[in-house]
């Protein structure tokens, strides 16, 4: 950086951009920092919360609609739960875990090396455990409708396949992941006007345009540890056997946006070419 950006840097009142050092993979320091078991209970709760609130509509809305046509939130009110609940819980949490709460997005900033190996597995435990526990309320005070609706849990629709499933989950998530790297950027923040609650916005509004696009096709799982919680409490053989479905698709969604974030679009990929070519000469 030359002195002239840096001066043009210091008087418009923004800080010059230094690229955060990615933690180390198997960094355990974390086990030891009160913090560190603070985020876990965050993401747990913040699990537990979206399970309830966004199964709760589903079963709530599918009940009215049976008792009368053209009742309740609708397919729009749905999304809107989902994107929401989202936009909310990450405002709460964003600054005690990161208001990950899904597993896919957890993964998405390991593979862009945001997070150690044991964070994210940790997260991914808590978050499931949450995403259990949501949907068990949901269960204890909806038990006859949860039982003879569906649960909320994730399934292929009639008239799609497997494959069609699979390819909506990983658009879907690839969408959400792409919105969360996007917008947690360093980068963006060192160089924008940063307004804290711009973070959970968009991340929200990913949410509810996914679940527009795929609710249809799978009722929209784009979140492991949502499609698990309904799926072990609702506990059916065609809920099961579909369910890797909900697993694979956003997992790979989540990889292939967290490659492109970073080696393409963060030009990762250029620098590391750069670097060979460089060593390759001397």
């Amino acid at each position: 950086m030359s002195k002239e950006e840096t001066l043009e840097e210091i008087e418009s009142g923004k800080k010059p951009y230094k690229e955060p050092s990615p933690p180390r993979l198997l960094d355990t320091s974390d086990l030891i920092k009160w913090s560190f078991y603070r985020a876990l209970i965050a993401e747990f709760v913040a699990s537990l919360l979206f399970l309830y609130i966004t199964i709760a509509t589903v079963i709530g809305y599918k009940n009215q609609s049976q008792a009368q046509a053209g009742t309740g939130v609708g397919f729009l009110g749905v999304a809107w739960a989902f994107g929401a609940s989202i936009f909310v819980l990450v405002y709460c949490t964003g600054g005690i875990s990161g208001g990950h709460i899904n597993p896919a997005v957890t993964f998405g900033l390991l593979i862009a090396r945001k997070l150690s190996l044991i964070r994210a597995l940790l997260y991914i435990i808590a978050q499931c455990l949450g995403a259990i526990c949501g949907a068990g309320i949901v269960k204890g005070v909806m038990k006859h409708p949860y039982d003879s609706l569906g649960g909320g849990a994730n399934s292929v629709s009639d008239g799609y396949s497997k494959g069609a499933a699979l390819g909506a989950e990983l658009m879907g998530t690839f969408v959400l992941v792409y919105t969360v790297l996007s917008a947690t950027d360093p980068k963006r923040t060192a160089r924008d006007s940063f307004v804290p609650v711009l973070v959970p916005l968009p991340i929200g509004f990913a949410v509810f345009i996914a679940h527009l696009a795929t609710i249809p096709i799978t009722g929209t799982g784009i979140n492991p540890a949502r499609s698990l919680g309904a799926a072990v409490i609702y506990n059916q053989k065609k809920i099961w056997d579909e369910h890797w479905i909900f697993w694979v698709g956003p997992l790979l969604g989540a990889g292939v946006a967290a490659v492109y974030h970073k080696y393409v679009l963060r030009g990762e990929f250029v620098k590391a070419l750069g670097s060979f070519r460089s060593t390759t000469r001397a």
